[in-house]
């Protein structure tokens, strides 16, 4: 079948696919639960500029999964860790553990030694917190 100027009508196939490739090189990637382990509580993420994430580590008492990629290191938290909290800056709260933006998903820099692979999400904000002078969001002067 030809249109009226002679050049032939994609089909459905052919725009399906053509859609799909548009998307893949900026399309958000989820991090994933390693092999072996479940995330009964869901996945969300915490990201911190590496140089961050490197003095963070050894401010917690228990560690999960992280991933790191050249500028930012990944924390998987429970899904919701985000509420009621406002996560300091430079952090990036990151629902459904969702890396925006990357063409590859940062590799994994620490396994959980449990079967679980969170990090407890109060320690994390609280070390967060006195590496960037934020005062806690339930310390704050509430006004009326």
């Amino acid at each position: 079948m030809r249109a009226a100027s002679g050049v032939r009508p994609l089909g459905l196939d052919t725009m399906v696919r053509l859609q799909r490739g548009r998307h893949t090189a900026g399309t958000p990637r989820r991090l994933p639960v390693p092999d072996g382990m479940t995330a009964p509580l869901g996945c969300d993420a915490v990201a911190v500029p590496a140089l961050l994430g490197q003095q963070v580590l050894p401010r917690l008492p228990r560690v999960g999964c992280v991933y790191a990629d050249e500028t930012h290191w990944w924390w998987i938290v429970p899904s919701d860790s985000d509420y009621a909290l406002e996560w300091p800056v430079p952090a990036r709260y990151a629902t459904g553990a969702i890396v925006p933006g990357s063409t590859s998903l940062p590799a994994l820099l620490h396994r959980s030694d449990g079967t679980v692979p969170y990090t407890p999400p109060i320690p994390l904000y609280l070390a967060l917190c006195r590496l960037t002078n934020t005062t806690p969001t339930w310390s704050r002067t509430v006004s009326a």
